[in-house]
């Protein structure tokens, strides 16, 4: 009995000091921003990515520009990583899901999928399964798997992407270096 109640104390104890030991992590506005502002590193800018223990988190900001009316719609999913989006300005048509063709893997050496999403795979939508028109203030959580792009945007959309990583595929403990450098 003291045995199983000393083993349940050094359960407790150790739970207690990993609670303690994790902090919370802040992304002011200023850092969205700057990393948004950026002039160089694409339309995908990952801010940050932090180990929370049974997964990694990331942080990303997006801008997608106007869209070509008419124009084959590009598609990509992610193999590990499910996406929450927050679109902050602008607005298009969200497709997601559905029949797509000419799918292509990411280059795994690629900056999207060693830093913002782990492993990706192109392609060009054939048919969506959703079409949802989306703009500032909107979410919308894009599972693992799921393929995804956007249509009808008139001016642009930019949206943060909060990734959940339960492989912890992506490099924690990444930092944007826009921000490192202060710039």
């Amino acid at each position: 009995k003291q045995f199983l109640t000393f083993c349940g104390l050094c359960t407790v104890t150790t739970v207690a000091v990993q609670a303690q030991s994790r902090l919370a992590t802040d992304i002011k506005s200023s850092e969205i921003q700057a990393v948004a502002d950026a002039p160089t590193g694409g339309t995908d800018r990952q801010i940050k990515v932090v180990d929370i223990g049974t997964h990694n988190v990331g942080v990303g900001v997006l801008r997608r520009g106007k869209t070509v009316q008419g124009a084959p719609v590009n598609a990509i999913n992610h193999a590990e990583v499910t996406e929450v989006y927050y679109v902050v300005s602008g607005s298009g048509t969200l497709l997601t899901g559905g029949t797509v063709e000419n799918v292509k893997a990411a280059a795994a050496d690629s900056e999207i999928v060693k830093v913002a999403v782990g492993p990706s795979n192109n392609a060009v939508f054939k048919e969506p399964a959703q079409k949802r028109r989306i703009s500032a203030g909107d979410m919308v959580i894009i599972p693992a798997g799921v393929y995804h792009g956007f249509t009808d945007v008139t001016d642009h959309i930019e949206y943060v992407s909060v990734r959940s990583d339960p492989k912890h595929v992506l490099p924690a403990g990444y930092v944007s270096p826009v921000l490192k450098s202060g710039k």
